[in-house]
């Protein structure tokens, strides 16, 4: 940074100072200061008191995100197109841009990243200390924060910003993105309406959050959802929703709220849907509960394929207890999940539908039975010959399943 930007950065930090303002809440405020201290260091280079500057629009910008903003990387941030920003040290600034890494020209130092992590985790209400080595959080904006630092890591501060940049809102934007054919983009639609539960499985950054808020919006606008994140990344298009995320324990080691527990108090809040933004644990175990009393639901998990997403889904509810056995979760996930939405992040960054599955609700020999319906073959999605469960739901809101799935030409 320049000496005339320094000089100017310290003085718009000292009449925030002067007059109380909150650079996180009072953008307007500080860009009027920052153009009222830009005017006045105009008429001082004028008598040549100091120097003057080279461009007054892009160190007004650079004014701005240093005080109010995340300083170097803000810019980042600001771009649409990029997707996620991480920082392995502070001479190694990384971002994605359609699902691939590029290593950018900036250059912190260590002051530099702790003072961006202070400031990303000043209105989360979130710490992170040695007690604390982790910490996870979201943005004003919305982008979700993971911070680690030494001795987990071996010598620098890791801090990964994760944005959201979805684009869709409904499943016909991922039609018209190319993710979706308009045939199993109905279907879906048609599934989600009737009340079908659905399990969206895939990679990190396979697009699984972008593909639940589209499925959402097929929920019709008469019911109450409920969502439970570990950290909020959700953006619901529905009227009456309830977002809830977990709390870290505080300095005492108390009042930590899971979200397992999440789960549990959502039931008592009279939903119609319960959307779980990610099962890592024994909170699967909670969401079978809830899926099983007859809330239709809907939740993300890693895997690498819809029948590792299922065998996932028989093994994480072990956890929650040594009294839960294969013997009841094993056909549970098979009565209570009725679809598995897989998506696939290529090599060159596109993310897609790779094959929608039906769970038929059958097991043999410990194997909850699946029945394909849609398939990527090559780079197409096409109708496979497998049938949904529950036809009978589908009929009782109006839909001619076989209609849906009959060969034709988004088949």
């Amino acid at each position: 940074m320049e000496h005339g930007v320094t000089l100017l950065e310290g003085e718009v930090r000292e009449l925030i100072r002067r007059r109380g303002l909150d650079p996180a809440r009072d953008h307007d405020g500080v860009r009027r200061l920052v153009d009222a201290a830009i005017a006045d260091y105009d008429e001082r280079s004028l008598l040549g008191l100091v120097e003057p500057l080279a461009d007054r629009a892009a160190t007004a910008k650079d004014l701005v995100d240093a005080v109010a903003g995340l300083g170097p990387i803000q810019r980042y941030l600001d771009d649409p197109t990029i997707e996620e920003i991480w920082v392995n040290e502070p001479g190694k600034v990384f971002v994605a841009r359609s699902g691939r890494s590029e290593l950018t020209t900036t250059i912190l130092d260590h002051v530099q990243v702790r003072d961006l992590v202070e400031r990303m985790l000043r209105t989360s209400g979130r710490r992170l200390d040695l007690s604390t080595p982790f910490v996870d959080a979201s943005l004003p904006g919305g982008e979700r924060v993971h911070v680690v630092i030494p001795d987990i890591t071996r010598e620098h501060w890791a801090v990964n910003i994760r944005k959201y940049v979805a684009r869709a809102t409904r499943l016909g934007d991922l039609v018209a993105l190319g993710s979706l054919t308009p045939q199993a983009a109905a279907f879906l639609d048609a599934a989600v309406a009737t009340g079908l539960n659905v399990l969206v499985s895939g990679a990190t950054q396979a697009g699984k959050t972008t593909m639940v808020n589209a499925l959402a919006g097929s929920i019709p606008a008469t019911q109450r959802v409920i969502t439970c994140e570990e950290v909020f990344e959700l953006r619901l298009a529905v009227r009456d929703t309830v977002a809830m995320q977990c709390r870290q324990p505080n300095l005492e080691g108390t009042g930590e709220v899971p979200l397992r527990r999440l789960v549990k108090e959502a039931l008592r809040m009279r939903p119609d849907r319960i959307i779980i933004g990610e099962v890592r644990e024994a909170e699967s175990f909670d969401m079978l509960i809830a899926l099983n009393a007859g809330i239709p639901g809907m939740c993300t998990l890693h895997a690498n394929s819809a029948r590792e997403a299922i065998t996932k889904m028989c093994t994480l509810p072990l956890l929650a207890g040594e009294n839960v056995t294969a013997q009841f979760v094993v056909p549970t996930v098979a009565s209570a999940v009725d679809l598995v939405v897989h998506l696939d992040l290529d090599r060159d960054g596109r993310r897609s539908v790779r094959e929608i599955v039906g769970v038929t609700g059958r097991v043999e020999n410990g194997v909850v039975e699946t029945s394909t319906l849609f398939a990527r073959v090559g780079d197409v999605l096409k109708r496979a010959g497998g049938f949904p469960p529950h036809p009978e739901s589908f009929a009782r809101a109006g839909y001619d399943v076989a209609a849906l799935l009959a060969p034709g030409p988004g088949a």
